[in-house]
Order: C-alpha cells, then structure tokens, then sequence
C-alpha cells in the first residue's frame, strides 16, 4: 500500500501533494504555476494526487507537486513585480541569504520559499532525482520539452511522443531548472500547450503519469490508462518527435510596445519577409524563412517570440559519440580556447583568434555559450555535473 499525503488547502500551501511509495525508487519533483497565469500544472497535480488518493497505485519512491509562484497564481498574472522563472540567478541568490538585496520582490519570497523545499528535499532523499517544471504558452502550440543538453536530460526526454528543443539556456537567464541543472540531476521542462486549455490540462496529466512509468517509479501494467496516456500526446503533438534547436530569441523590454499579428503558433514554418509584429512602431519582419516558436501573445514576458531548427539524427548521433569518448578536451587546444579554471567544465573562447569557430562545434560537445563581453565567450558543460551513475538501473538509461 502506497502512503498519500496532502494538505488541507492546495490553493495556499506550496507541497500540493506527496505520496511516498513503500518501495525505494526515484523521487519525482513536480512544478506548477511557476507562472501564475499558467494554471494547467496546477490543475494536473491536483488532479493525479486527488486520482492517486482514490484509488492508490504501487508507487516506488516519492512523488512531490510543488506550487510555485502563489501570489501570482491568485491573482492570474505571470508575475507581479518580476518573473519568478527568471531569477535563480546564484548571486541574487547568495545577495538575498546573506541579507544584503537591493530590493526584495514577491517573487524574489516565493523563489526563496521554493529553495528552501528543494533543499529539504535533496537532504531528505539520496535517491535520483527527476525535475518536472509545468508550463504553458500565450500561442497555439504542440506539447513539447524543454532540456539542458545533457545526455541524461535527453535519454529521459527521448521516451515522450512530443517535440524536444534544445539551448533555450543560451538565451534565457535565471530559469529555475538552470538552477537544478547545477545539481546534476535529470530535469525537463514541459509545456502542455495553450494557456488555460482544456488540451493543455489533459496533457500536462498524461505526461505527468508517463513520468511515473518512465522514471520506475511505477510499472506500466499497474497503469490502466496509460496506453490513453501515451496516445494523447502522440496525437496532440502530431507525431512529432524531432530534436529542435532555438536559433534566435527576439527580446522585448517591459516598457517597450511590442503587439504579435494574430493567428502564429509554434513550430510554423514561415517564409521570408513576413511580417510577425509591431515592436515600438515598427514592423518586425523575417529575414529568411524559419521556424517560429512561442509568439508572444500575453502582456508580460521578455521574448517576443524564437525561431528554431531541427536537428538531424546524425548529428545527434555524432553528439553523443563525441560526448561518449569525452572528446570535448580537445576543444582547450584549439587557438583561442582555454579552460576558465582548473575545474575543466568551462573553457573561454577569444573572439579575436576564434571567431570562425562555428557554435554547431561546441553544441556537439555538450557546451552552451555565454556572452562575458564583445570579444569572449563563457561556454559550459552540462556534462560535467551529470549525475549518471544514479541513473544507470533507470529502464531509459
């Protein structure tokens, strides 16, 4: 029998929801309302505790569902004084425990509040972890995940039907599963669909049972609906299973006017020369035909929209080869390439003697980039952190 504990009220207690298996297994962190305006996560862990309290399944390990942005979510905006996915930031983090912010936010509470549960949790538990962070989008949209391109997050990521984008780091500062990924361990975001859905709901609940049967901690005969499971997503995703790569994030200030033409949604591909939007008057149109990814169609958010590209197998194939024999120490003696410290997981690019250097060479090997000024980059290793060993009896491993 399966232990299930749950609070009183989900709508203002942060842990909505444990269930702790009388097996050992893995310990499943799941994430919701990280954006108050993106109610789905929050309605699929209320949903599967309150299906797993009726009728109790053979669960190994432990399963939490953690709100995140509280305030936010009662009042339905994405945030109230900054974005709450956008802070996990290690500075900030060390500014604010030591007592010494500039300025102390709403989020900046939840974010700490949220930091102090993972910590209990990663102390409590020595078992592998897996992190499930729950979003939505302002556009239609096929359910996808997002990764950290480290093999352990793409092994486990390979075993949904839906599409995987790649390097959305590069482009975004201070995402909390950034932050996990220090950690080491096994961590995806999943955007179930349009915000408010009913789509969006009932996907965000059969990834969250299918993360049950992938990670172990639950067998998928003991699983009655989830061939149904498996099936919605399929279908909702439109069989697309592809590896895709963010090429390009159009960035918006709050205080800018930025208005997206009607009728986009993700993975459509758009020719040359159309007209996407209005930013401050003027017309923001392609330069060369692409993939566009999460319009921007809400108020609040930083990215008026992305462009990507999909990734070929081989070239995958080829990644994980190179990662494999650890070939990435070859990239330090190359001119213009030297490890930042003697850690060895991140090397500093000279722009002046390796600009040519195509970013496609250091993708391949695991590394993602960071502007440090206009003629160095910082790029690091996920690989470095990975936590495999913890992984290595995980049926997708």
């Amino acid at each position: 029998m399966t232990e299930i504990i749950t609070p009183r009220d989900t709508r203002m207690k942060r842990i909505i929801g444990h269930v702790k298996g009388k097996e050992p297994g893995p310990v499943l962190v799941f994430f919701g309302g990280v954006h108050g305006n993106e109610p789905s996560g929050i309605q699929a862990l209320e949903h599967v505790f309150k299906e797993l309290n009726r009728d109790p399944l053979p669960v190994k390990g432990n399963i939490y569902g953690i709100a995140g942005n509280i305030p936010a979510l009662l009042q339905k905006k994405r945030y109230l004084d900054r974005d709450l996915n956008r802070i996990w930031l290690k500075e900030e983090i060390r500014e604010m425990e030591e007592g010494t912010p500039k300025n102390v936010t709403s989020e900046d509470q939840q974010m700490l509040a949220i930091l102090e549960v993972i910590r209990d949790l990663l102390t409590a538990h020595q078992e592998p972890f897996y992190f499930i962070d729950f979003h939505t989008t302002s556009s239609k949209t096929l359910p996808f995940i997002t990764i950290n391109d480290a093999m352990i997050n793409r092994k486990f990521a390979r075993q949904f039907p839906v599409p995987i984008i790649l390097g959305i780091e590069e482009y975004l500062e201070g995402p909390v599963l950034n932050y996990i990924n220090e950690y080491g361990y096994v961590a995806v975001g999943f955007e179930s669909g349009q915000h408010a859905s009913e789509e969006a709901k009932i996907n965000s609940i059969a990834f969250f049972w299918l993360c049950l049967v992938n990670s172990g901690a639950l067998a998928g005969e003991s699983l009655k609906q989830y061939k149904n499971c498996l099936q919605q997503l399929k279908q909702s995703a439109a069989n697309n299973r592809s590896f895709y790569e963010i090429t390009e994030r159009y960035a918006i200030e709050p205080q800018d006017s930025y208005t997206m033409e009607p009728g986009f949604e993700s993975f459509e591909l758009v020719p040359k020369g159309t007209t996407l939007a209005s930013h401050n008057g003027k017309t923001v149109a392609t330069t060369k035909k692409g993939i566009l990814f999460m319009p921007l169609y809400q108020k609040q958010g930083a990215e008026g929209f992305f462009m990507i590209k999909r990734i070929p197998k081989w070239i995958l194939g080829i990644s994980s080869l190179l990662r494999k024999v650890k070939a990435d120490y070859l990239l330090a003696s190359l001119p213009g390439v030297s490890w930042k410290d003697k850690s060895k997981s991140q090397l500093i690019v000279n722009l002046r003697v390796a600009r040519y250097y195509s970013k496609a060479i250091f993708h391949l090997l695991g590394y993602r980039n960071r502007t440090l000024d206009s003629e160095h980059l910082l790029i690091k290793n996920r690989e470095k952190v990975a936590r495999n060993e913890l992984y290595k009896d995980a049926p997708w491993f």
